[in-house]
């Protein structure tokens, strides 16, 4: 490669520094690039999170990537590159085990990565992440100048550096100091972020962004296993108190007697059993936020005492007369209809109005399109590393398979899939592969002959002017779903809708989308 090659790589991303582009973008751009200058069948860039590296953005390797979080203890590979001051290069016959075996993209077979590259990136002089590349003809990157990738790593940290920038210049509007702290506090445990990239999951997280900076009640609903109880940890997060304790009580777990003793605390004698003074989750809660889980599921009469509170911000222990006044923000969750719980006169009014004051409503997992292999891969690496595997991938007929399900159970049925299909899987193996891959069969789930794909689908939008304008309507929308589905890759859209893809760009300048 010549240094007019690399200057011609370099400078659109140079350009792009001073323009205004999503996050992702950047990356992508910065990726794409890369591997158009160095030869190779996957790149990835990962943000170093604690013991974890995060991918933001990959080339050549499968989607659900984007959804693992690989430990750095578990992968000596990652832990060379990050402790060297610059690019290094392993030898073809390195038998070191390499992260991405098994998860080069459109391979079906197991067919290792031979060949690997990488190169730290530092952001104002402390570490912040790598960058990798990965071949599988071994020898592909002895001719490879180091100081080339050393270029790319640098550009690379010059537009983390800008993309961080700009966030912060944002986060300050609100609160720069809070939100920032709370930044670095939301991304330092990988088990408790939201995991997704559908239109449906990102209003989510503009939602949790905009209700977490006040103090406002908010009622979580959606369907069980969704994830109601993470999306109160982000809203605990996301808030002034985020430094103060979230306490959390399954509603439904325990008697109404019971529950009034962990809501309000009681003293000793208040009843059978009540041998010292006890404070309860308000009281601990003090300052924070209190997390009240299955709330559907409260008597009346807790209903009636638990408005007194929200009212009044003042409580009394079981058995006692003397007044405690606490401060608390109130996080609520159900997956009951509570506006018809009212109208049957199973549910007081007006402690559902003060409930909902903001009400947020989780998606459910069919209508999330492609998340499910994000969140595949999440569980996939978690269970990889829980037994002890090199990779554990998805084939294909996986894939399909995991995408045409409806999921019922939701991201906890998912969750459960993975790991008991992982374990069976395991069991059928006569000897302990390094790679393990799960097929449709051990997933034991329909395959997409049996039915359509689940996809984020627009819904049919209402008929406007003649036959002509309806159906130019509906084609706006399914074209723009798809693109919305395929991170407005124009490629991947028009294999999805069976279209070449210069139609497909004719026909979105029509419809105006471009």
């Amino acid at each position: 490669m010549t240094a007019k090659q690399l200057l011609t790589a370099l400078l659109p991303l140079v350009a792009d520094l001073s323009r205004e582009l999503p996050e992702s973008e950047r990356y992508r751009r910065l990726l794409q690039a890369m591997r158009a200058v160095l030869p190779c069948d996957a790149a990835a860039l990962l943000r170093l999170e604690g013991e974890w590296l995060v991918p933001l953005a990959v080339d050549g390797l499968s989607l659900d990537t984007l959804g693992r979080r690989f430990k750095i203890s578990e992968h000596p590979r990652f832990e060379i590159l990050l402790r060297g001051p610059g690019p290094t290069r392993f030898p073809s016959d390195c038998e070191l085990p390499d992260p991405y075996d098994g998860l080069v993209d459109g391979l079906a077979e197991h067919l290792e990565i031979h060949d690997c590259m990488g190169c730290p990136l530092f952001v104002d002089e402390r570490p912040w992440g790598l960058l990798t590349l990965d071949a599988l003809a071994p020898e592909r990157f002895e001719p490879i100048e180091l100081d080339a990738l050393q270029a790319f790593a640098s550009l690379a940290a010059a537009t983390v550096n800008v993309a961080q920038r700009i966030e912060r210049l944002a986060l300050r509007v609100a609160d720069e100091q809070q939100k920032a702290e709370l930044y670095r506090q939301a991304h330092s445990l990988p088990n408790k972020e939201l995991i997704g990239q559908s239109k449906a999951i990102k209003h989510l997280l503009e939602e949790i962004a905009l209700v977490g900076n006040s103090d406002l009640t908010v009622l979580i609903t959606g369907e069980t296993g969704v994830g109601k109880e993470l999306v109160a940890q982000a809203i605990h997060a996301a808030s002034p108190r985020a430094d103060k304790p979230m306490i959390s009580l399954n509603c439904a777990a325990l008697p109404d007697t019971l529950v009034e003793s962990e809501l309000f605390g009681h003293v000793r004698g208040a009843f059978t059993g009540a041998t010292s003074d006890r404070r309860g989750k308000f009281e601990l809660a003090n300052g924070g936020t209190l997390f009240l889980d299955e709330v559907g599921e409260l008597s009346l009469t807790v209903q009636a005492k638990l408005l007194r509170v929200l009212q009044s911000g003042q409580l009394q222990r079981l058995g006692s007369d003397q007044e405690h006044r606490v401060d608390v923000r109130l996080i609520a969750a159900t997956n009951r209809d509570l506006a018809e719980e009212v109208r049957s006169g199973r549910y007081r009014a007006d402690f559902y109005h003060r409930l909902s004051v903001y009400p947020l409503n989780v998606p459910a997992l069919r209508d999330r399109g492609r998340d499910v292999l994000l969140l595949s891969g999440f569980f996939l690496e978690q269970n990889r590393s829980r037994m002890g595997l090199g990779s554990l991938r998805l084939s294909p007929d996986a894939q399909a398979a995991l995408l045409h399900y409806t999921w019922p159970g939701n991201v906890r049925e998912l969750e459960h899939l993975i790991g008991r299909s992982t374990l069976k899987a395991l069991g059928n193996c006569k000897t302990r592969p390094r790679i393990l891959t799960l097929t449709a069969a051990d997933l034991d789930l329909p395959t997409p002959q049996d039915g359509p794909v689940v996809t984020e689908q627009a819904p049919l939008p209402p008929i406007i002017g003649d036959l002509r304008q309806a159906t130019e309507n509906y084609q706006r929308q399914l074209i723009s779903a798809c693109l919305e589905r395929h991170q407005h890759n124009w490629a991947s859209a028009a294999r999805e809708l069976g279209l070449d893809r210069a139609n497909l760009g004719r026909m979105a300048k029509r419809l105006g989308l471009k």
